[in-house]
């Protein structure tokens, strides 16, 4: 699985959760519609197999709350001691009910005690997403993307993803692409692709459409562009 998780810039004003790096912001009205939360966790490269034994147990726990439609937790390529939690969540209610449960603020705490940085979690709604269940293979690649763009070109950026949704989603290999907006700031998206496997990313990659989206992003991107590719855990 080749997943692009590229999220930066938290401020996630729905504290609890997983996340341990929720920035102060003023409150902000209801998030309707589904809720995509992705969360990235660095632990010490010695610490890697009790993080997934923790991270494992959690997503086998969150699959059975209510209100949870997905959960997946995948470790980056090449550098296995750094994971990402993708989730979707029904709503909001559901959401924040999860963030505040037992089974959260345990593994919360226990991450805590071998992390390597602050854990970091997004909250996003989707602005061009297809199907939400798809079959995953073996072989498949996650691709975790964040992307920003100056709050100027908040409007461009977000119409230029879409359409890279739109055009990723018709792909040869897709499985999966999913764009997202988080919900604290507009101008931040995260795109998460997954792929049936490496040459299906790579043949992406080198699209005409893939390309013309790179160069329409350059002159308003706020950060560089932040393309991390991971494999589910099993």
């Amino acid at each position: 699985m080749i997943f692009r998780v590229f999220f930066l810039g938290l401020a996630v004003t729905l504290t609890g959760g997983i996340g341990d790096a929720a920035a102060q912001a003023p409150a902000q009205p209801p998030i309707e519609g589904n809720i995509y939360s992705v969360t990235y966790i660095e632990v010490m490269p010695t610490t890697r197999a009790d993080a997934v034994a923790l991270l494992k147990r959690y997503r086998e726990a969150t699959r059975k709350e209510d209100g949870n439609l997905r959960t997946e937790v995948a470790s980056r390529i090449g550098q296995g001691h750094q994971l990402v939690i993708l989730e979707v969540w029904k709503d909001q209610k559901a959401f924040e009910a999860h963030r505040s449960s037992a089974n959260t603020r345990q593994i919360r705490e226990r991450i805590q005690a071998i992390r390597n940085a602050p854990t970091d979690e997004r909250v996003h709604v989707g602005v061009s997403v297809g199907p939400l269940h798809a079959t995953v293979g073996s072989d498949a690649v996650y691709v975790v993307t964040h992307v920003d763009v100056i709050p100027p070109r908040k409007e461009d950026g977000l119409a230029a993803v879409k359409q890279l949704g739109e055009d990723g989603r018709a792909g040869v290999g897709n499985v999966r692409f999913e764009v997202v907006q988080q919900t604290n700031r507009p101008n931040h998206f995260t795109v998460v692709e997954v792929w049936r496997d490496a040459k299906a990313v790579e043949a992406h990659s080198m699209a005409d459409a893939t390309r013309q989206f790179r160069d329409k992003l350059g002159p308003m991107s706020g950060a560089l562009y932040d393309e991390r590719m991971f494999k589910t855990v099993d």
